[in-house]
Order: C-alpha cells, then structure tokens, then sequence
C-alpha cells in the first residue's frame, strides 16, 4: 500500500510538468525483496526510489524526485515511507 503511494508521489512529479519530455536515463531492478528505480528526463525531472522487504509485510523505502515548476523554482521532494506513513521533506529553491 505505502510502494503505491510513494510511486504515485513520483508520478504526480511527472504529471506536475504537464509537458511532453524525453528520456535521458532509466534503471530498475526488482527482486522479491527489494527494488531501485530511478530515471531522469529532458525537462528538468528526476526520480529515484529504492526499498526493501523487512519481515513478512513491511515494506520500508526512501527516494526522492525533484523537477522544475512553471515559474522557474525548482522543487526537490526527500521522502521515506513505512509503516508509519508517507514522510516528505520538500525543498524549494529559484
């Protein structure tokens, strides 16, 4: 449940930018218990998220994803997620 929120939460980046955009490199790796992905795009977007499986059911994973908004600032979003939750730091900056 918390892979799909943080994989929507790179999404929205992606959907944010609302433009079409070329890639300029894409990895992933997914084993049963772990996982890295990460691309970067011609617009300014980039994604990174990798997790792993502790015990049975806890998936524990961090990433980040950063992309530049319509007026120029560029965002970038730190997160980790876990049992707790979703828990984002966001930076801003011109």
């Amino acid at each position: 449940m918390k892979f799909t929120i943080v994989l929507l939460a790179c999404l929205f980046a992606v959907a944010f930018a609302n433009e079409e955009a070329d890639v300029i490199k894409e990895f992933r790796e997914v084993n049963k218990e772990d996982f890295k992905y990460g691309y970067e795009l011609t617009n300014k977007i980039r994604a990174f998220q990798e997790g792993h499986l502790e015990g049975e059911k806890t998936w524990l994973v961090k990433g980040e994803y950063e992309f530049v908004t319509k007026d120029g600032k560029h965002v970038k979003v730190t997160y980790t997620a876990d049992d707790y939750g979703y828990h984002p730091k966001v930076e801003h900056s011109e």
